[in-house]
């Protein structure tokens, strides 16, 4: 196996950059800093905790939203103990309940029982925690008396300044697509160009989310998994934000020559529910039921939007910050040791003596090591380029394990069915869009 030498890896990058460039979407890099922060809380709260309502229908009395002991503190400070990088709230559900005091609405907290701003308190605490701060706001209002008409585009840029002004930064924006009737039974044309377009200008390094984009793209799914092979490039012409999106098999998996990087995110939540229920107390999803979800998810590529709601009193449950606990124990073994750290590494790229083309990274070891898995990761500043991979598991050079994988992208987690004793560790690159740029693999 011929080593390449810094010298001539460094060429071999820089002459490989530009013609990955003529052929695949790169990320922006606001994208890039959305990679490295891959998992976060998704918080649902409003009217909705109160009622047992998923879907409120905007009749609620605003009185009825009365959290007891809200404490965005602690929100924040479980959410850091839990490993996650920031929190998306839902600033306006379907409902339209503002947990904000919008001048735009009668139906926020003003006018509510709490009087507080939710808003302004939790972004408060997320910069206090050094946490991102990120907003889910609902377009469908089933509220507002001017939804349904041109009036309500409008209204709801109007809230959109308000929220950046006045809380921002704001890390990422989420657009649910969902649209159906208003209080005076019409249904609202969304202006979606002239939202982003505002967005654009006055926060130009925010991240904006719905089912196609136009930076991070719904997953197709709320079970927790991105797919088996996963592209962060998409398609989109011809398909339409909420009803007219690609199908759910495009969006777990994207696509291969997607004319747009546009990576999945995956949302699922820790509950039956998305807004807190008692009885579903005893139904909360357990620490290895989460640990599934995270190898499925930013295992896969993608990045885990998990949803923790607030209960009645405005505090994270005790049940739910227990299965976050013992999540983030069997993450932290994940990471904390790597088992391939003391591994000489030998890289080769094509020439004369590869006849087959393919790209080869080569993991020896002084001693055997008992292996659980390993963690993949490609530079994607440089686009992502692997489209199948074969890793290998040899003791003293007798192959004892082999497994094929397609994507790898941001992480790819590969979990073995079982511990596997090994001398040495190979990745031979079957198919790529150029020449592959892989970080140093990890072994736990």
């Amino acid at each position: 196996m011929k080593k390449i030498t810094g010298f001539v890896v460094s060429v071999f990058v820089c002459l490989s950059v530009a013609s990955a460039q003529s052929r695949n979407p790169l990320p922006s890099n606001a994208q890039l800093k959305w990679h490295e922060n891959n998992y976060y809380f998704f918080m649902h709260f409003g009217p909705n905790t109160f009622t047992g309502k998923e879907w409120g229908d905007g009749k609620e009395k605003t009185s009825i939203f009365n959290p007891s002991q809200l404490d965005t503190d602690q929100w924040c400070k479980i959410a850091k103990e839990s490993g996650a990088k920031g929190i998306i709230i839902t600033a306006k559900h379907h409902d339209g309940f503002c947990l904000w005091p919008s001048k735009y609405s009668t139906h926020t907290v003003r006018e509510s029982a709490f009087k507080k701003d939710v808003l302004a308190m939790l972004s408060a605490s997320c910069k206090k925690a050094g946490l991102l701060f990120g907003v889910y706001l609902s377009p469908w209002d089933r509220n507002h008396p001017d939804y349904g008409t041109e009036k309500y585009n409008d209204v709801f840029v109007n809230m959109l300044q308000e929220i950046f002004q006045n809380y921002g930064p704001i890390w990422e924006l989420w657009w649910d697509g969902a649209n159906g009737e208003g209080p005076n039974g019409k249904v609202q044309q969304y202006d979606w160009r002239r939202y982003e377009n505002f967005v654009r200008k006055i926060s130009p390094q925010t991240v904006i989310f719905s089912d196609i984009g136009p930076d991070i793209r719904w997953v197709g799914n709320e079970s927790g998994y991105a797919g088996v092979t996963n592209w962060n490039l998409l398609d989109t012409a011809g398909f339409k934000r909420g009803h007219g999106a690609p199908s759910q098999d495009t969006l777990e998996s994207g696509n291969y020559k997607g004319a747009q990087y546009i990576p999945a995110e995956v949302d699922v939540s820790i509950r039956p529910g998305w807004f807190f229920r008692e009885t579903e107390n005893d139904k909360v999803k357990s620490a290895e039921q989460l640990y599934d979800i995270y190898l499925k998810s930013v295992g896969r590529g993608a990045n885990l939007l998990l949803n923790v709601p607030p209960d009645t009193r405005g505090l994270i449950h005790e049940n739910d910050q227990k299965a976050l606990s013992g999540m983030k124990q069997k993450i932290d073994a994940l990471y904390q040791t790597d088992l391939l750290k003391p591994a000489i590494l030998n890289e080769a790229g094509p020439d004369k003596n590869n006849l087959q083309k393919k790209y080869t990274w080569f993991y020896l070891l002084k001693s055997p090591v008992a292996l659980n898995g390993v963690v993949l990761s490609e530079q994607l500043k440089y686009g992502q380029k692997i489209a199948s991979a074969t890793i290998s598991f040899s003791l003293h050079g007798e192959l004892v394990h082999q497994e094929t994988i397609t994507t790898v992208g941001n992480q790819r987690i590969l979990k073995l069915p079982a511990p596997i004793r090994a001398t040495e560790v190979s990745i031979i690159v079957n198919e790529s869009k150029g020449m592959p740029i892989l970080k140093r693999m990890k072994g736990f």
